[in-house]
C-alpha cells in the first residue's frame, strides 16, 4: 500500500519535483562529464608531456570532485527539505488516519529512491552523449590527434557517479526520517495557517547599516584594485574576503529596512496596479532571507569571477603563443665562466666558444636547423636595475620592496637585435651613438620604466652616456615564452664598448629543417636529449650544460596550465551557478506556496489574472535580480584583482569576450532556473482559485 501510495503522491506532485529533479540531473550529468575524461585520453594522439598534463588534470579533477559532491549533497538536501514543508499538512492528514511516522518515513524513502533511481538515469545518459563532446574539446585545446576517437563509455565514472550519488540520497532518507520524526500533528495540520513574524526595523537604522555596509565593501573594493600591492600574504587576503562577506549581508540586512520606504514615496508607482502588494510581499520576505540571499549572492560573484578569469586567461595565452613562438630553437649557454675548483677545464674552455660551434664539436648535424641566428648577450654591473630606475627608485621601492634591484640589465648591440627580430617577424630598431632603447613588453616592470624614463632617461656605460631615444619603453624580445615576460633588454648602438669580459650569454634562435610534423619532433627529441645521441653523449661526458626552449614545449605547457585551469572553472562554475539558482528557485517556490491564500485575495478584490501574474512574476524577477546585480558589481572588482594577480599571464583585452561567454552561461542556467520558478510558482498559486 505504502508503495502504491508513494507512486501516487509522486504522480500528483510531478511539478513540485520538477526543479529539484532538473537540479539532480544537471548534477548528474556534469559531474559523469568530468570524471569521464579519463576514458577518451588513451585515444588522444599526444605527446608524453602532454599525456602527462591531461592525466595531471584527470587527477586535479577527481579532487574536485570531492568538494563538488558536497556541494551537491547539501543542495539535495536543502531542496528535499522544501519538498517536505510542501506537503506539511498532507502528513499531518496521514497522522491523523492513523498512519506512524515510521511509515510516512518509508513513503519518503520510496519517493526519493524513485526520484533518485529516475535523476540518475536521466542524468547518466545526457552525461555520456555531453562527455563526447567534452573529449573533442579536450582534444581540441590540447591541439591533439582524435582519428582514433570513438563513442565511448566510462565505467569507471559511472561507478564513481552512482557510489557519490548513492551516499548523498542516503544522507537525504536520514534527513527525512530525522525531520518527520520531530514534527507534531497540530504543527502539520496548522502549516499552512502559521505565518512569519516580521520584525519591523528601524528606518535610521537600516540607513545607518547600509552606509556602513556600503563603506566596507568600498574599502574591500579599493583594497584589491588600488591598494593591491599590500596583499601580500594569506591573513590580508582572508581578511579582505570577510570583509567582502560582512558588507554583502549589511547590505542586504539594511535594503529590506527602506526599500519600502523609498518606493512608497513615489506614489505613481507605488500605487500603479498591484505594486504595493509586490513590494510588502518583497519587504516581509527580504526580512527572513538575508543569510540566504547572501549566499546567492557570493556564489554568483563566485561564478562570474571563476568563468570570467579562466576564459580570459585561457584566450590570452593561446593568442599570446602565436607572437612570442615564433621559430622552433632557443638555446643559450653561460659565456666566460670564471676559473674556479667548481668548473672542469671543459666548462671554462666551451663558454669561451660560440654556441654553433660547441654544437658542432660535440657531434650535432647542423644540417637539421635552418634560419639561424647567434648573438651575444652582455651584462655589467654598472648597469643594474636600479640603475635604470634611479630617478624613481625611491617610489619603486616603496611600492615593490622584493624587487631584485641590483639585477645587472641585459645589454644588446641594435645589429644584434636586427638579426633576431628580422627572424621573429618584429620590428627591427636604429640607434644614434649616443641613443639607447629599452624593450619591454611585461606590462607591469613597462610601467615602472616608463616612468624612469620620462624623468631621466640618461644612463653610463663603460664610461660613455647614453640618452633613452624614445621616453616609453618599445615592445620587443629575444627569448621566446609562453607570455609575454620581457623585463627588460637595452639595445645599444654598435659602437658601444662592451668588452668580450661583459659577455654573460650566448644566445641561437633557429628553426627545424623539416617539413612534417613527424620530423620536427624528431629533432626537437635530439635538441632536448629525450633521444640520446653522440651530441647528448658528449655534452654529459664534459658536463656542458646548453640550456634552452622549444616552440613545441612552450605551447605544451602554456595550452596545459590554461587547460587544467578552464576547466576546474567550468566545473566549479557551473556548479556554484546551479547550486546558487536551485537555491534560489526552491525558496521563491516556497514562497509561493506560503502566500498563496494572499493571491486568493487578489482575485476576490478584483484583481485581473493578468495582474496577478505580473505581480508574481515582478516579485520573483527582482528577487532574481537583486543578489546578481550585487553579485556583478562584486565581480567587477574582484576580476581586476584577479587580472592584476595574473597579469603575467592574462590580458585585460580578453576580459570583453570572456564576460560575453559567462553572460550567456549565467544567462542560459539561471534564466533556465527563474522561467522553471514562475511557472512553478504559477501553478502553485492557481491551487487557490
Amino acid at each position: 500500500m505504502l508503495f502504491k501510495l508513494s507512486i501516487k503522491n509522486m504522480r500528483k506532485t510531478i511539478k513540485d519535483f520538477a526543479i529539484y529533479v532538473l537540479t539532480l540531473v544537471l548534477g548528474v550529468a556534469i559531474f559523469y562529464m568530468f570524471n569521464s575524461l579519463d576514458s577518451q585520453e588513451a585515444m588522444m594522439q599526444v605527446s608524453s608531456s602532454t599525456r602527462e598534463l591531461i592525466k595531471l588534470m584527470i587527477t586535479m579533477l577527481g579532487f574536485v570532485s570531492v568538494f563538488v559532491a558536497v556541494i551537491l549533497g547539501l543542495l539535495i538536501v536543502y531542496a528535499n527539505n522544501f519538498l517536505i514543508n510542501r506537503r506539511k499538512k498532507e502528513f499531518g492528514t496521514y497522522m491523523m488516519l492513523g498512519m506512524s511516522k515510521g511509515q510516512i518515513s518509508r513513503i519518503l524513502l520510496i519517493e526519493t529512491i524513485f526520484v533518485g533511481i529516475i535523476s540518475l538515469i536521466v542524468g547518466l545518459v545526457i552525461g555520456v552523449f555531453a562527455s563526447q563532446f567534452m573529449s573533442v574539446l579536450v582534444g581540441k585545446l590540447f591541439a591533439a590527434d582524435m582519428s582514433k576517437f570513438e563513442f565511448v563509455f566510462s565505467k569507471d565514472a559511472c561507478i564513481k557517479t552512482c557510489i557519490y550519488f548513492a551516499v548523498m540520497y542516503i544522507a537525504v532518507m536520514i534527513f527525512n526520517t530525522f525531520t518527520i520524526s520531530r514534527y507534531k500533528l497540530i504543527n502539520l495540520l496548522n502549516a499552512s495557517k502559521k505565518n512569519e513574524q516580521i520584525k519591523i526595523k528601524n528606518l535610521w537604522v537600516c540607513i545607518l547599516v547600509f552606509i556602513i555596509g556600503v563603506v566596507i565593501l568600498g574599502y574591500a573594493y579599493y583594497k584589491v584594485t588600488g591598494g593591491v600591492n599590500e596583499l601580500s600574504t594569506a591573513d590580508t587576503i582572508l581578511l579582505i574576503i570577510l570583509m567582502g562577506i560582512v558588507g554583502t549581508i549589511l547590505v542586504f540586512w539594511s535594503v529590506s529596512g527602506f526599500i519600502l520606504k523609498l518606493v512608497q514615496l513615489r506614489k505613481n508607482i507605488y500605487l500603479k496596479d498591484v505594486n504595493m502588494f509586490v513590494l510588502r510581499q518583497l519587504h516581509n520576505k527580504i526580512n527572513t532571507t538575508v543569510v540566504s540571499m547572501s549566499i546567492i549572492c557570493l556564489m554568483l560573484f563566485m561564478t562570474i569571477t571563476i568563468l570570467s578569469s579562466a576564459l580570459s586567461l585561457n584566450n590570452t595565452m593561446r593568442k599570446d603563443l602565436e607572437d612570442t613562438t615564433p621559430v622552433d630553437l632557443n638555446l643559450y649557454k653561460t659565456a666566460n665562466l670564471p676559473e674556479n675548483e667548481k668548473m672542469s677545464k671543459a666548462q671554462i674552455e666551451d663558454s669561451r666558444k660560440t654556441m654553433i660551434q660547441t654544437l658542432e664539436d660535440n657531434g650535432f648535424d647542423m644540417t637539421k636547423l635552418k634560419d639561424v641566428v647567434e648573438i651575444p648577450i652582455y651584462a655589467t654591473n654598472e648597469l643594474t636595475w636600479r640603475d635604470t630606475l634611479s630617478p624613481v627608485y625611491d617610489e619603486v621601492k616603496q611600492q615593490f620592496p622584493n624587487l631584485l634591484y641590483e639585477t645587472a640589465e641585459e645589454i644588446v648591440k641594435v645589429s644584434d637585435y636586427n638579426k633576431v627580430a628580422r627572424l621573429y617577424g618584429n620590428i627591427e630598431y636604429q640607434l644614434k651613438d649616443d641613443e639607447y632603447i629599452i624593450l619591454c613588453d611585461f606590462d607591469n616592470m613597462k610601467n615602472l620604466r616608463n616612468k624612469a624614463l620620462k624623468a631621466d632617461s640618461t644612463i653610463t656605460i663603460a664610461g660613455k652616456e647614453y640618452k633613452s631615444k624614445y621616453d616609453e619603453c618599445q615592445n620587443g624580445y629575444i627569448y621566446m615564452a609562453g607570455s609575454h615576460i620581457n623585463n627588460g633588454i637595452v639595445l645599444v648602438p654598435d659602437s658601444c664598448n662592451l668588452t668580450e669580459d661583459m659577455k654573460e650569454e650566448t644566445f641561437l634562435a633557429a628553426n627545424y629543417n623539416a617539413t612534417t610534423e613527424e620530423e620536427k619532433e624528431e629533432i626537437e627529441k635530439i635538441c632536448t636529449g629525450e633521444t640520446e645521441t653522440e651530441f647528448s653523449k658528449n655534452l654529459n661526458e664534459k658536463d656542458i650544460t646548453i640550456d634552452g626552449m622549444t616552440k613545441i614545449a612552450i605551447i605544451e605547457s602554456s595550452l596545459g596550465v590554461s587547460t587544467i585551469v578552464l576547466f576546474i572553472a567550468i566545473y566549479l562554475g557551473i556548479i556554484f551557478l546551479i547550486a546558487s539558482s536551485a537555491i534560489l528557485a526552491l525558496k521563491q517556490l516556497t514562497e509561493s506556496s506560503d502566500n498563496k491564500q494572499r493571491y486568493a485575495i487578489l482575485r476576490k478584490i478584483g484583481a485581473d489574472e493578468k495582474m496577478i501574474k505580473g505581480a508574481l512574476f515582478k516579485q520573483i524577477g527582482i528577487f532574481f535580480l537583486m543578489p546578481l546585480i550585487l553579485a556583478i558589481i562584486h565581480s567587477i572588482f574582484g576580476i581586476q584583482f584577479v587580472m592584476t594577480m595574473m597579469s603575467v599571464l592574462a590580458d585585460a583585452k580578453e576580459l570583453l569576450p570572456s564576460a560575453i561567454a559567462t553572460a550567456v552561461i549565467i544567462g542560459v542556467i539561471y534564466g533556465a532556473y527563474f522561467m522553471a520558478t514562475y511557472l512553478g510558482s504559477k501553478n502553485i498559486i492557481k491551487e487557490a482559485e
